[in-house]
């Protein structure tokens, strides 16, 4: 396992400062050696220039979020994290990695939730590289890594839950949103874990039914909220006649027997329950005969 360490680094400017004397003294050099006509002197200067300009080839410019893995000859030197002017060894290859943080949206995945229903989902993911090392060498390509395995989760947790609850406090993908963006992020970090990957934040962006029973569930869960509304309405209904009778018991306003307390609640029953206009009857006549 690949852990990420702090490379080895001089300071760009006081390094760029030396190789310039230096270039400077073996430019004097080699016109000394030629006026002088002095080999030695001549070799030494081009030696010194040849040196001098691999040298240069170490200076580094780090900018804000951004990091380099440096590796010399297949080894794993370290990351530099530091933003400025640096100098490293010449002979290093240098990575670029961005450690800036990153989203993407998966493709709408057509997958079946937890009652076997065809759903469509997709999902935003918030993501930054936190292992510099562990993103380079434990994976292939980090990118692609992060982009692939958020969109298994996604399909694994569609899988775990309904689109819908169909029971008191049961998870739902619609329902439970903020219940189901945390399992989902608990579910891409589990996976990116060895990429050194951390994920800031994920959610659900799309969520439909597919196609094909679309129209079937819409009808389902209209029927399921025009039920949901008459029990309301229901249970109002009795309260509010439960109440009138209690009133005009406690007032004295008028006695009923049985079947004329049934007929009002019938009455009143129709009038709170319809989903249209009640129109009033004025009954002249006598329940009794």
């Amino acid at each position: 396992m690949f852990r990420e360490k702090k490379a080895q680094t001089s300071s760009g400017l006081l390094m760029l400062l030396l190789l310039t004397v230096v270039a400077i003294a073996s430019i004097v050099g080699f016109v000394f050696a030629i006026r002088g006509e002095s080999v030695p002197l001549l070799l030494s200067s081009l030696l010194v220039a040849v040196v001098d300009a691999v040298c240069f080839a170490g200076l580094q410019v780090v900018n804000p979020n951004e990091a380099r893995v440096v590796l010399l000859f297949g080894t794993y030197l370290g990351t530099l994290r530091d933003a400025g002017f640096w100098w490293v060894n010449p002979f290093t290859i240098r990575r670029r990695v961005s450690l800036r943080v990153r989203n993407f949206e998966s493709t709408k995945l057509k997958v079946n939730d937890h009652d076997g229903n065809p759903i469509e989902i997709a999902a935003v993911v918030v993501w930054k590289v936190v292992d510099t090392a562990e993103a380079m060498f434990q994976v292939e390509n980090y990118e692609n890594f992060v982009h692939v395995q958020s969109e298994s989760a996604v399909r694994t947790l569609a899988t775990l839950h309904p689109y819908d609850a169909h029971e008191e406090g049961e998870i739902s993908l619609r329902g439970s949103t903020l219940v189901v963006a945390d399992l989902l992020k608990k579910e891409i970090q589990e996976r990116l874990a060895q990429a050194g990957v951390e994920v800031i934040e994920a959610r659900i962006s799309h969520l439909a039914y597919a196609p094909e029973i679309a129209q079937a569930m819409l009808l389902r869960q209209q029927a399921g909220a025009v039920i949901a509304a008459r029990s309301r309405i229901v249970q109002g209904a009795v309260s509010m006649v439960e109440m009138a009778l209690e009133e005009l018991a406690r007032k004295q306003i008028v006695e009923l027997d049985s079947e004329r307390k049934a007929a009002m609640v019938s009455n009143l029953l129709v009038v709170l329950c319809s989903d249209r206009h009640a129109q009033p009857v004025v009954n002249a006549g006598s329940l009794y005969q």
